[in-house]
């Protein structure tokens, strides 16, 4: 890669330690950077202080819900952070609300990795096949 630009930096919200494992290995196996947070609050900070080009965000946490992370985002930042909310969650109510708040993509667990890294990569603008 004769391109020297910083690689895309992905930020993970959720307190599940074995999803944030395989979405952190399927990521860095597409040279995306991996930033994890296991709750709310601490993803709030992380995003913050690191201002990462992209979250996933988990709707339901420890601390500050996926929502809640997700407003404050919308509200402090002037352009806005890509945001992917992923969840257990079967309601639309839910899936509409988080849509009024702004989120990119919504995918519902379980997922297969094909779907998150093909929304990733569209967000991104990585949408080159196959790499």
């Amino acid at each position: 890669m004769a391109d020297e630009t910083r690689r895309n930096r992905i930020l993970l919200v959720d307190d599940d330690r074995e999803i944030i494992e395989s979405m952190r290995y399927a990521l860095e196996s597409k040279d995306y950077e991996v930033l994890i947070a296991r709750d709310g609050n601490q993803g709030l900070a992380m995003a913050e202080r690191e201002d990462p080009d992209l979250v996933i965000l988990d709707m339901m946490m420890p601390k500050r819900s996926g929502f809640l992370v997700l407003e404050r985002l919308r509200r402090s930042r002037p352009i806005p952070t890509r945001v992917i909310m992923v969840t257990a969650n079967e309601g639309s109510r839910h899936k509409a609300y988080a849509e009024m708040l702004g989120v990119d993509d919504y995918i519902r667990k379980p997922f297969g990795m094909d779907r998150l890294l093909s929304s990733v990569d569209r967000l991104l603008g990585r949408d080159d096949g196959d790499e």
